[in-house]
């Protein structure tokens, strides 16, 4: 079986202030975990300048956010942020767990 660890980067409005961007932040936070996410690790980024113009707004505000879940519940995090509009943009990213292996040979030659 295999396991994934997926990482979505999405950027928010500017303009939504520190409250509504916490809010903003715990709802999708939420909704992983209603779909059973876990191991969900959260950073937020805070503001940056944007490398192009998107929806009149030249600066967004970043969140990261690492964790394991169900397939389905990434595709119902992107439909959430696709309807909302607060969301400027997303990237979810799927990445293979490497598993740590003991090493049982000699390093030296």
């Amino acid at each position: 079986m295999k396991e994934f660890i997926y990482e979505t980067m999405y950027i928010l409005r500017p303009d939504l202030g520190e409250e509504r961007t916490d809010i903003e932040i715990d709802k999708y936070r939420t909704l992983l975990e209603e779909n059973g996410a876990q191991n969900l690790d959260i950073q937020h980024r805070g503001k940056r300048r944007l490398a192009y113009e998107i929806e009149d707004h030249r600066d967004g505000v970043y969140v990261q956010m690492n964790y394991d879940a169900p397939g389905d519940a990434i595709a119902k995090l992107e439909r959430a942020m696709r309807m909302s509009e607060e969301v400027l943009r997303y990237l979810t990213v799927k990445q293979p767990v490497v598993a740590a292996t003991a090493e049982g040979g000699d390093e030296e030659e």
